[in-house]
Order: structure tokens, then C-alpha cells, then sequence
């Protein structure tokens, strides 16, 4: 007992030495520093923050023309363009989908990826063995292959109705699909699509803030200190994005 409340002493004893010595190193560094009092707050209307800007549209790092074609095609069946909004593909949800799955979400990089692989309860959350870029790259494949046998040409060239049609039987699961479940394609498409069209534009999708314009969402505004006093008013701020609005922009290229 004695022994085993030495070696919590020293252990603690040794954190807490660490923590000394790494805020006295970081103090020291700073010592340097002048604050010369606090700067006047003011609206943010004419400041831009100093971020990288989205990728260009319809350079794929992930999807093959072909790939996107099919992916675009989807997107915009899933949300079309009406009186409201664009579609999810003029949104730029194809491009959206394309950088996650370049980056670690398409690899699950973050996530244990080792087997056994069995069958799960929805409680247990995804037990398949692909990561997203395999499912896509094996369920777009999957797909055309499908609507070429039944309608002789691939799904970016049906038409409306049949473009419904094939999404409905995917989302019930009544085509069978080589090497992937259909239900599951279907819901990481629709799960990424609509990520894309409601995520900040910097990551792709959300050309223009156009979903957060439909909701009248204000986005990523810092500061709210200018309008705390005015109740019951319809402020419709214009939103802001990470890379703040588009105007903001002009002319940095």
C-alpha cells in the first residue's frame, strides 16, 4: 500500500513539476511581449480573415470524370433546383463529396479499420470492411452497371423519372449491387450530399451560401455584440462563411 501511494506521489509529483516548468518556459518566451491595452471593437463588415479560399469546381482529386459525372447527376436528382435554391450539383455538393473523400474521411484514417468484420446492431454503428472511397468507387461502378442492363445507358443519362426510380429502389435495397449493400450506398451519397450542401463553402459545397440563404442561417459570425439590443426585429444579417462573404474576395486572385 505504502509502495504503491510513494509511486502516485511522484508521479503526480512529476506532472505537476512538468506543468511548472512549461508555463515558466512559456512565460519567459513571452516576456518579450507589449500589450499596449485592448483595440476598440468593431463591426466586422470590412475585414476580411486571411484564409485560403475553396478549390476551384470540377478539379477532382478523388472521382474520375466519369465518377463525378454519375455523383453529379445524383446530387442534383436529390435536391433539384426550384424556386428556393439551386441544385445539390450546381451547389457544388459533387465537389465537396470529392475533397472529403481525398482527405481522411475517405480513408476512415481516424477510425480502427481492422477485422473481424460481422454483422452488427444499428446500435453498433457501420461493421463494414470499406472505407468510403472503396464503397463509392465500388458503388458507382455497381450502379452504372445496373442502369445499363436495364435502360442501356448509364445513370448520368436517364431521365428524371428513371433517375427517381433507380434512387428509390437503391434507398429500399431492391437492386442488388456486386460487392456492396445498396441501402448503404445510397445512405452515405445522401448523407454526404446533404453535408455538401449545408457545410461552409470552404470545404466545396454551399456555392454562395445558397443553403444558408434559404434558411436565413447567419453562419460564422464572431460577434453579435452590435445587435444585443435590438429585440424583435427580422435582422436578415447576410451570412458569413469561415472564409468570410464573397465580396470580401474580389480581387485577392
Amino acid at each position: 500500500m505504502e509502495r504503491k501511494r510513494a509511486r502516485g506521489h511522484t508521479r503526480r509529483a512529476f506532472l505537476s513539476s512538468t506543468a511548472v516548468a512549461i508555463i515558466l518556459g512559456s512565460v519567459q518566451r513571452a516576456s518579450a511581449l507589449v500589450i499596449g491595452g485592448e483595440r476598440p471593437w468593431i463591426p466586422f463588415d470590412a475585414s476580411p480573415p486571411d484564409v485560403p479560399s475553396a478549390a476551384a469546381p470540377g478539379r477532382w482529386f478523388f472521382f474520375t470524370d466519369e465518377e463525378a459525372e454519375t455523383i453529379g447527376a445524383i446530387t442534383e436528382q436529390l435536391i433539384p433546383a426550384d424556386e428556393l435554391s439551386i441544385s445539390g450539383k450546381e451547389a457544388g455538393c459533387t465537389e465537396y463529396i470529392d475533397r472529403q473523400l481525398a482527405g481522411f474521411f475517405g480513408n476512415f484514417d481516424r477510425l480502427y479499420m481492422r477485422g473481424p468484420f460481422q454483422p452488427g446492431t444499428p446500435e453498433q454503428g457501420d461493421q463494414s470492411p470499406l472505407a468510403p472511397r472503396a464503397r463509392y468507387r465500388i458503388g458507382i461502378a455497381a450502379l452504372n452497371e445496373h442502369c445499363s442492363a436495364t435502360f442501356k445507358q448509364p445513370f448520368a443519362k436517364l431521365t428524371s423519372e428513371q433517375r427517381d426510380q433507380v434512387l428509390t429502389d437503391l434507398q429500399h435495397g431492391t437492386i442488388a449491387m456486386r460487392d456492396i449493400d445498396s441501402m448503404s450506398f445510397f445512405s452515405l451519397v445522401h448523407a454526404n450530399t446533404m453535408e455538401g450542401f449545408f457545410a461552409d463553402p470552404i470545404y466545396g459545397g454551399n456555392k454562395d451560401m445558397v443553403s444558408w440563404k434559404m434558411l436565413g442561417f447567419p453562419g460564422a459570425h464572431y460577434d453579435y455584440r452590435n445587435y444585443v439590443e435590438r429585440h424583435n426585429e427580422t435582422l436578415d444579417l447576410p451570412p458569413v462563411g469561415i472564409a468570410g462573404r464573397p465580396e470580401w474576395n474580389i480581387g485577392k486572385d
